[in-house]
């Protein structure tokens, strides 16, 4: 199954199913015409039976937008879908698109390249920072 895409140089797993991949780079991997994913250099996450949770790391587009990944589930038993949650919806997509690992071709700037991607706690950073200056704006 290749839910990560070429390029992963380590990983670590510990015994409550927590893990860490680092890439190569961060980058996108385009798959199924016009459906892409994002991957910042380093992805984590919880495995469990058929899922992935706390997801971070990974962003799914959708029209023009770009969405975090939170987590992915497969259906036991299999329907030969896989599901990934980007919290509003459900980006559904055939298991047999991750057979193989998808080529993923590095973003321009490895450093503003995982900027554009948030992860868990750079987003929580951001809503921390947003909340800050509305407080400061007067109301009306």
């Amino acid at each position: 199954m290749g839910l990560l895409p070429k390029g992963v140089k380590d990983f670590q797993v510990d015994g409550d199913g927590r893990f860490e991949v680092r890439l190569d780079a961060a980058c996108t991997a385009k798959f199924e015409s016009q459906s892409e994913v994002r991957f910042n250099s380093t992805v984590s996450g919880t495995l469990s039976y058929g899922q992935i949770a706390a997801l971070s790391g990974v962003a799914a587009q959708e029209l023009f937008l770009w969405f975090p990944v939170l987590g992915i589930r497969v259906d036991i038993p299999s329907s030969g879908l896989i599901y990934f949650d980007v919290g509003v919806i459900y980006k559904r997509f055939s298991l047999s698109l991750f057979e193989t690992p998808l080529d993923c071709v590095p973003l321009s700037s490895p450093s503003s390249a995982d900027a554009r991607l948030p992860s868990k706690n750079r987003s929580g950073e951001l809503r921390y920072k947003l909340d800050q200056d509305d407080a400061q704006r007067p109301v009306l």
